[in-house]
């Protein structure tokens, strides 16, 4: 069964990976409207107003962040097809599977955070050299920011993407690199538009106080990132890791304020925190990439009393076998979508009554750390990423409902067995 989506997806015609190549440049350009990539945009968009009337620097920073979009998603997707034909059991977002990842991404928006609040400026902070290279190439800050915005949005391409991402598994190297590239540049058509349309600039407000103001504003968004991180890697690795997270993350930021001090103190104060620093890290960091024990055991023994049940290849079978209809999500807790339809339409009240009339086994497949079995599954589907929500029935062909889901939808599905 999972080879039969790459071998149905190879047989494709010209034609239809044409229309894929333009879903995914659709998908990427309304990427822009997902709250994971707002904090990147306004950056952007107040670096643009910062160099108004000035026509090849516009130019320049557009195509530096087209760079740094398209070629990072191209390394995503080639590490992802990479890594698959070596045998691993990888799918898109795999990079926030790892509790590492995460941590380092709630590092990177708090450091982003506190500079954009006021409370250091690289140039205080930093070395005179790298301050120096800052200034010399700040094209380098724009490709920066094309990278930035792809590791944090890919987690959103789901619902654009899914089915699209799905089919690039299957088909060759080439051209599923192709569909990558095309869904980057859709990510950042709309700033490298502003760059060379000079009409689309003239839209901005000219430099003035309002971007001070507007610089302190889009910390909060920053944190409020981290904030999500945290929670995910809570998910992850339990109470315990977030809270081993949260304590590094205050010390990072006394790091950072020890650094903008000037003289002796600054040297005394920072060497004492880098050194506080390093010692919680070796003593407790390890709670960051721990796997707690009570989702191990949630895994293999199943609450009766609980309306869903984790998923497992065999309880599917159990259940096919019994004559029993199963609905399962495929889910993470990296995937803003997922959240938005678990607290939504999945837990409706008219959605679950239909649920319980056709007495429908609801399973829940949670992808938030690598998991291969469910990886397989996902590929069987045809499907790289979540969210995806299938309803099988024993005798039927297994029924895929659309990533953004409705109560209609899911309603009349249900009626349908």
């Amino acid at each position: 069964q999972a080879a039969a989506p790459a071998a149905a997806a190879q047989a494709q015609p010209a034609g239809t990976f044409m229309v894929a190549l333009l879903g995914a440049l659709l998908g990427g350009l309304l990427l822009n409207l997902m709250p994971c990539v707002f904090p990147i945009l306004a950056i952007k968009v107040l670096g643009f107003a910062r160099q108004a009337g000035n026509a090849s620097a516009h130019r320049k920073a557009g195509l530096a962040y087209t760079g740094g979009v398209m070629l990072s998603f191209l390394a995503l997707g080639g590490a992802m097809l990479a890594l698959r034909a070596a045998g691993a059991q990888l799918g898109w977002g795999f990079q926030l599977q790892s509790p590492g990842v995460v941590a380092a991404l709630a590092a990177l928006f708090t450091l982003l955070g506190l500079n954009l609040a006021g409370v250091f400026e690289f140039g205080r902070a930093a070395p005179q050299s790298v301050c120096s290279a800052q200034a010399k190439h700040p094209l380098a800050n724009d490709f920066l920011s094309g990278v930035l915005a792809v590791v944090i949005a890919s987690p959103c391409t789901a619902p654009f993407m899914g089915a699209s991402l799905g089919f690039a598994i299957g088909l060759p190297a080439a051209q599923a690199l192709l569909l990558f590239a095309a869904l980057g540049l859709g990510l950042a058509l709309p700033y490298l538009v502003a760059g060379f349309v000079p009409a689309v600039a003239r839209l901005l407000p000219k430099p003035g106080p309002w971007m001070h103001t507007l610089r302190r504003l889009l910390a909060f968004p920053m944190f409020a990132t981290v904030a999500w991180l945290v929670w995910v890697l809570g998910q992850q690795s339990g109470i315990d890791g977030a809270g081993t997270l949260l304590a590094l993350l205050v010390c990072l930021a006394a790091v950072v304020w020890a650094l903008t001090l000037t003289g002796r103190t600054r040297v005394v104060i920072a060497t004492l925190m880098i050194a506080f620093t390093a010692v919680l890290a070796g003593t407790i960091g390890r709670n960051i990439v721990q796997v707690p024990e009570p989702t191990a055991k949630l895994a293999s023994a199943p609450n009766d009393g609980e309306r869903w049940q984790p998923w497992s290849a065999q309880r599917v079978s159990d259940m096919a076998a019994a004559g029993r209809p199963v609905f399962i999500d495929f889910t993470a807790a990296w995937c803003v979508t997922c959240q938005y339809n678990k607290k939504s339409t999945l837990a409706d009240a008219e959605v679950l009554a239909d649920f319980d009339t056709k007495q429908v086994a609801m399973l829940r497949a949670d992808w938030t750390r690598r998991d291969p079995a469910i990886t397989a599954a996902l590929t069987a589907l045809g499907r790289s990423g979540v969210p995806v929500y299938v309803l099988q029935a024993p005798g039927k062909a297994p029924v895929v409902l659309t990533e953004i889901l409705s109560k209609d939808e899911v309603r009349a599905a249900l009626a349908a067995l």
